[in-house]
Formats: structure tokens, sequence, C-alpha cells
């Protein structure tokens, strides 16, 4: 039976005096599933997001990660369960003056990883997303999908359970946004939770068992009806090829 890894019970987020930019969002998450966000420009997709990788509090209503409210949660809590997540920022995020190894050794660093703890993974996620060629690069000299790519193994180098990602194939190609989903696929078949924010549609019938949530207007469109497929069990399959 699917655990429940992110519940949201009437969440609304003001910012300021304005309207609502959410309201009334009620969803959950199971452990181990594959969810396509999508809706308009403007329809609040990446402020739920926000509150889900818990850079942004809600106005109202309860948000549940790993079984603990984190709406009240105190804030000397919150780094521990940031690194329970991993984010892909639409604009990348990646630091200028640090290579390709370095900004994705950056998490590990943080966390107090020793320099001879680190170099294998990092060595080991630059093969799995193709860039062990590129290591000593800097960002500027990498193409927009090369930067992409950073930018996920950064996000997942310390095995986030839950891996967001805010229009990662919006700046790619058609070519690139395959590949990148399919390193999503992979990731979701060895157990990480995928929430992935996006404006194309037609990526959703690339993940046979993709669900959809769509936000119109800060509200969730038919949200009883969101889960189309049941969850992948948890911790099968392997990681793809070098390159892949």
């Amino acid at each position: 039976m699917a655990t429940t890894i992110a519940q949201f019970e009437n969440v609304g987020l003001r910012y300021g005096t304005g309207a609502e930019t959410l309201s009334d969002v009620s969803f959950s998450l199971d452990t181990g599933g594959f969810y396509f966000l999508t809706g308009p420009s403007g329809a609040g997709k990446t402020s739920l997001l926000k509150l889900l990788y818990l850079s942004q509090r809600p106005s109202r209503g309860l948000i549940r990660l790993f079984d603990t409210d984190v709406v009240t949660l105190a804030r000397d809590r919150l780094p521990g369960f940031r690194r329970r997540i991993g984010v892909v920022f639409q604009d990348f995020r990646l630091v200028p003056h640090l290579s390709t190894f370095d900004n994705i050794a950056l998490p590990l660093r943080v966390a107090g990883v020793e320099e001879s703890e680190l170099v294998s993974p990092v060595n080991e996620m630059l093969a799995w997303v193709g860039l062990a060629d590129r290591a000593s690069a800097r960002p500027a000299t990498l193409s927009g999908g090369e930067q992409q790519r950073v930018a996920i193994a950064r996000a997942v180098i310390h095995r986030p359970e839950i891996l967001i990602a805010d229009e990662p194939t919006g700046n790619v190609d058609p070519e690139m946004a395959a590949r990148l989903l399919h390193l999503f696929d992979a990731l979701n078949k060895l157990g990480t939770t995928m929430v992935v924010a996006t404006h194309d549609i037609h990526l959703l019938s690339r993940v046979s068992n993709a669900q959809m949530m769509r936000l119109d207007s800060g509200r969730l469109a038919d949200p009883t009806g969101l889960l189309r497929n049941p969850p992948r069990e948890a911790g099968r399959g392997r990681r793809p090829k070098p390159g892949a």
C-alpha cells in the first residue's frame, strides 16, 4: 500500500494584502509517485513549488511533509527537512565561478562531507548525466542543456526523497527535453518522488504512470480526479547509462 510523502489541506497563499495566489489547495503525493504540475502562466505553479520545498510558508491551511506538520515547524529544523528535498530551478542557479564538478559537489560540502569522500559520488553523477568530460568547465561555457543536467546532478547528489523541477524543459530543444525526462524517469524508478512543473502537457505521455495536477487561477482543477495511475513500487530500476 502506498504511503503519503506530502499532504496539502485547504492551503492558501497570499503575498501582502493582495488576492490569494493559491486558494483552498488540497492534494496528497504518494511516495514513489511521478507528478506533473501543469497550468497557464500565472496559475500559481511556482508558488506551490515554493511551499513544497519549504522556501515559503502558507497563509493558511495544513502542509505535512514526511509525516510532519511543516507549517509550524521550528526554523532550526527546516534545514534538515530541506536536505530531504532536491530542487531543479528554472534558471539553474549554478555558481558561476565554480566548475561543473564543484557545482555538483556543493551540497555535499555544505553538509560537511570530507573531500576524500565526495570525489567518487560526484564523478559517478557526472557520468550519469553524461558530463564526465565537462567536469572542469564553468557554467558560462556550457550549453543550456548541459547547465540543466548540472542542476539536476546537484539536486540529486544527496539522494533526496522528493525531487522538484520547475519548467526543466522550458529552455532546451525537444531532443534534450526527452533526455532530461529520461533521467527523471530513471530517478523515479529508483524510488524518488518526482514533481515536475511544466507548460508542456505532451510530456505527460512520455512517462507511463505519471499523474497530473492542473492549477488554474490558484486552484486545483478537479482535485478528486488527479490520480490517473498508481505510483511505481519504490526502489526498482537502474540508473541509465552515462550520457543517456
